[in-house]
């Protein structure tokens, strides 16, 4: 209607004057409603053609969609174990911080391994104790060994000698049993080197080894009993939390409640444009949006993102082809936008519905040498008409809480 009204100030208002101040045709008596179409002809399809042409230039170059929504991200409240819960620290609807403890399960068979971790740990600490021990009273035999090795050598030596001064004066007999002693005298030397040497490698690689292991299952408890405590991510608000004590939680089967973060939705505004824009939407582009929960506001925004491929397009691979034709929904070229002042959405609900309207912008072609002065002057219209498209913009601003509480039914 606005574009209409526009057309006819240059179309068949000067031509109704010309015909009633330059013809001296009167309206209602040279000029009636039988006649009008006749008399003004031309200024009633110049109007038209003009109001197409200015229609499909303004919808074109400078697109409008009612379909752009302040998407945020939801976590789902889940644990990582199936369990039992014996404690709820929050409501229904609550503020969180980040870590805080949302609600726990039961953790009786988790502390149980981590107690029988502690008690490994402890085990192997009182033997490496006793290893030590072993080691000083291997250093004892070794000592006693070589101290009983020494006297048998030392006899068997007397006893060889004297048998060299004196042949016969020693029988051969007891120089026998001499070297016997002191082969067994040397296996015991050896017996307790060999005592100590185990001693000594429990204490430096096997009991650190089985301590090692005992702690590391002392962790793997710790992390299976900190798992019983389910803590909020991010800070954020819980919502829809109805999870009671005696309640059993299955993260295979459904969450026990959703967590908005924090500023969720409070950044980005995604805008759905008709496919036939998909060669005007660029980034960069300047652009306004109205949102229903904070009426009567238009906050300047700028194209930071735009989707080259249509949602509605996705299939998922599967054992059936896909016809085209289940395709119905046309779809839309998904734009990201960005307010241009900081703090631009403050007000704005996230998940509110949103009227968005883009402009396109010629003035780096226009100030380009190669733009002719023709081609110059039709992109200063293009550009031009776009307030067109902000006055609009403006009337649904003022119009759209109207038409939500009164036209709507409420």
């Amino acid at each position: 209607m606005l574009e209409l009204l526009l057309c006819s100030l240059v179309t068949i208002v000067p031509d109704y004057l010309y015909r009633r101040y330059r013809q001296g045709k009167r309206l209602g008596k040279e000029i009636t409603f039988y006649s009008v179409w006749f008399e003004l002809r031309w200024g009633i399809v110049a109007c038209l053609m003009l109001t197409v042409g200015l229609i499909t230039v303004i919808f074109y170059f400078h697109p409008s969609t009612s379909t752009a929504t302040l998407f945020y991200r939801t976590v789902p409240i889940v644990p990582e174990t199936i369990g039992r819960v014996s404690e709820v620290h929050a409501e229904f609807s609550a503020p969180v911080k980040k870590g805080e403890v949302i609600f726990k399960l039961d953790s009786s068979k988790q502390e149980a391994a981590m107690e029988t971790a502690r008690r490994r740990i402890a085990e192997v600490d009182a033997a490496l104790l006793a290893a030590q021990a072993d080691i000083l009273k291997a250093d004892a035999q070794i000592q006693e060994a070589k101290s009983a090795y020494q006297q048998a050598s030392d006899e068997l030596d007397v006893k060889r000698e004297l048998q060299k001064r004196n042949p016969g004066i020693v029988p051969q007999r007891d120089i026998e049993k001499l070297e016997v002693l002191l082969a067994g005298r040397q296996s015991a030397v050896d017996a307790a080197t060999a005592t100590k040497q185990s001693a000594m490698t429990n204490v430096s690689a096997l009991l650190p080894a089985q301590k090692a292991s005992a702690e590391a299952a002392l962790a793997e408890a710790q992390v299976e009993l900190n798992k019983t405590y389910i803590r909020a991510g991010v800070a954020g608000r819980v919502e829809q939390f109805t999870l009671r004590v005696g309640d059993i939680v299955n993260p295979m089967m459904r969450p026990a409640g959703i967590l908005i973060p924090e500023g969720a939705g409070q950044r980005v505004l995604s805008a759905g444009f008709g496919q036939i824009e998909a060669q005007v939407m660029k980034v960069g582009m300047v652009a306004e949006a109205t949102c229903i929960s904070k009426p009567w506001t238009i906050i300047p925004m700028v194209v930071t993102g735009v989707q080259d491929y249509i949602a509605a397009g996705q299939f998922r691979g599967g054992e059936q082809l896909v016809d085209a034709q289940q395709v119905r929904a046309p779809g839309t070229i998904t734009t990201f936008l960005e307010p241009i002042y900081q703090g631009g959405l403050d007000g704005v609900t996230p998940g509110s519905s949103c009227i968005v309207n883009a402009y396109t912008s010629n003035h780096e072609r226009i100030a380009s040498k190669e733009t002719g002065a023709f081609k110059g002057f039709t992109l200063h219209a293009v550009d031009a008409v776009g307030i067109v498209h902000a006055m609009l913009l403006r009337i649904q601003a003022l119009l759209l809480p109207v038409k939500t509480l009164v036209l709507s039914g409420h």
